[in-house]
């Protein structure tokens, strides 16, 4: 069945009324018609099973059929802290970690970050670009929410913003101890905001470490192997899924 999300505002007692581009998508290019079934998504986790009932060349109207709570949803909140990475393997990073579930993300400038943001605008581009993505990847894998980009914080802002969850973890080359990571991740399902902070093609200064450790964050490895950026935070959320999926 084809999803579509709305915001909440379009979602009535028992119909829901879509507009803008998913008219066309709708009519022309799925070529759905009137008693076609659909679910309308209000992006903050809540499923509307409908039956569209009335169709224009600006409106679609559908009736709720039925309401749930979307099952695809974690019931923990993942933000991750993703140290910019070159060319467009963010793209890539957002792409896959909203396919595996998490709440948000967030861009980091750490003291490695090859790439600059200073141009406001180009900033600004990025973040629509990176959110469309997110929204795209959403729908591919039936989200209830779409994940949100943030703007890009300093490495400063992002260990305060972890600190607040109520546990964060950063994977480190030079961690070790497999059985702590182990630990870790069997505790996962106490916390219901967790932070996972990862870092550029170059990797973390130790002095970004031992700022992350005051801060009550806490270094895990991976395994003996050192792994690319947009490996490191996949290969942990994925590691995060296994432990927090019912």
């Amino acid at each position: 069945m084809h999803r579509f999300y709305i915001a909440p505002e379009q979602i009535g007692r028992n119909i829901v009324r879509i507009t803008g581009s998913d008219v066309n998508h709708i009519k022309n290019v799925l070529r759905m018609k009137q008693d076609d079934e659909i679910i309308i998504c209000d992006g903050q986790g809540k499923d509307c099973y409908c039956i569209i009932s009335k169709m224009s060349e600006t409106e679609i109207v559908a009736e709720i059929k039925e309401e749930r709570m979307t099952e695809a949803e974690l019931k923990n909140r993942i933000t991750l802290f993703q140290g910019l990475p070159k060319k467009d393997k963010m793209e890539l990073i957002i792409q896959k970690a909203v396919e595996l579930g998490v709440y948000e993300i967030v861009p980091v400038m750490t003291k490695r970050v090859i790439v600059k943001l200073e141009d406001k605008k180009k900033e600004e581009k990025k973040l629509e670009r990176w959110q469309t993505i997110a929204e795209g990847a959403a729908k591919q894998s039936g989200r209830g929410i779409i994940p949100k980009i943030q703007p890009v914080m300093t490495w400063q802002k992002a260990l305060s913003a972890a600190s607040e969850l109520e546990l964060a973890i950063v994977p480190y080359e030079n961690a070790s101890g497999m059985r702590y990571t182990r630990e870790i991740m069997s505790s996962l399902s106490g916390y219901h905001s967790i932070g996972v902070l990862i870092g550029p093609e170059g990797g973390f200064e130790e002095s970004e470490i031992e700022q992350a450790k005051n801060k009550n964050i806490k270094p895990i490895t991976l395994g003996k192997r050192i792994l690319r950026t947009e490996t490191a935070g996949l290969a942990t959320l994925s590691m995060m899924v296994l432990m927090l999926e019912e």
